[in-house]
């Protein structure tokens, strides 16, 4: 029987199990050329060095995150719209941590063009004033999948409500499947249910796809006592849990979208997205990058 794997796989992996001879070899550059006869050669040196600078690789803390990323976050410094120079940012960024090996997904808001509950919504009914919230929401993922695709980053547009023309309908076992194909994943439309945010969409489909972490992309750099903007005094924590979150009614994510990750154990990572390689220090779970919200000790 000639060789069972290819280049690729042995310079990777270089460690088999074969079960049927009850052969198994936990040396790299060894190569069972027959199940049979147990013939052995050993790899040329160029798949050793590749399998050598593979594990020099950054090892990531969490292999599944799932981004929220707000509508402002887009603006930049514009006071409505898009920045496409955030979005090339943005997608620079996960873009790094996609070549690492992370699954990456990402849930986008849509307030930098219309916002359900804001002034701009004026005395519409809220449900028709969500739904328009939900397309800008889809103009967001798709400005973010482009930014993607021009870094030769495969990504996916899917969204709650059906727009064929633009994106996929969501559905769970085929947004599990493109994270398994290495494709970043935008999800659009928040839950395709008014009165529900974009953070209890963040939350859902977090848990859905069974994402180890929500990393919340803000203007700040965590969670503080107050508004950092409004008082010079408020103070960061490090980490925080749900229950002292909702206690103190702090404005991480809406209530709903805590109890939910707090029923689940789903921990969050609220940081300072302003700032570059902010999402790989998270990532990698190095410490003093944002504010963790967990169930505590």
């Amino acid at each position: 029987m000639s060789e069972y794997f290819d280049s690729e796989e042995r310079a990777l992996f270089g460690c088999f199990l074969f079960t049927g001879g009850m052969v198994r070899t936990y040396y790299p550059n060894l190569l069972i050329q027959s199940r049979d006869n147990c013939h052995f050669s050993l790899l040329p040196e160029t798949l050793m060095t590749a399998h050598k600078s593979d594990s020099d690789k950054p090892v990531l803390a969490y292999r599944r995150i799932l981004l929220k990323i707000s509508g402002e976050a887009l603006m930049g410094e514009q006071n409505y719209g898009i920045d496409v120079d955030v979005a090339r940012m943005v997608g620079q960024e996960l873009k790094a941590v996609h070549e690492l090996g992370g699954q990456v997904a990402v849930v986008v808001g849509g307030g930098n063009i219309f916002r359900g509950v804001s002034k701009s919504a004026g005395n519409m009914d809220r449900s028709s004033a969500d739904y328009i919230g939900m397309l800008a929401t889809v103009m967001n993922a798709v400005v973010l999948q482009d930014a993607l695709e021009k870094l030769k980053v495969q990504t996916r547009v899917m969204s709650a409500i059906d727009i064929p023309q633009l994106a996929e309908p969501f559905i769970r076992r085929r947004a599990v499947r493109h994270l398994e194909k290495n494709r970043i994943v935008i999800f659009a439309a928040g839950t395709g249910n008014p009165y529900f945010t974009t953070d209890s969409a963040a939350a859902l489909r977090a848990l859905e796809i069974k994402a180890d972490i929500i990393l919340k992309a803000t203007k700040v750099d965590g969670v503080y006592t107050a508004d950092p903007m409004k008082d010079i005094g408020a103070v960061r924590y490090d980490s925080i849990t749900y229950q002292q979150v909702l206690e103190r009614q702090l404005k991480v994510m809406d209530a709903s979208a805590i109890s939910l990750c707090m029923d689940n154990n789903l921990p969050i990572v609220v940081f300072n997205m302003r700032q570059a390689g902010n999402i790989m220090r998270v990532v990698r779970g190095e410490p003093g990058v944002g504010t963790r919200v967990w169930l505590g000790q």
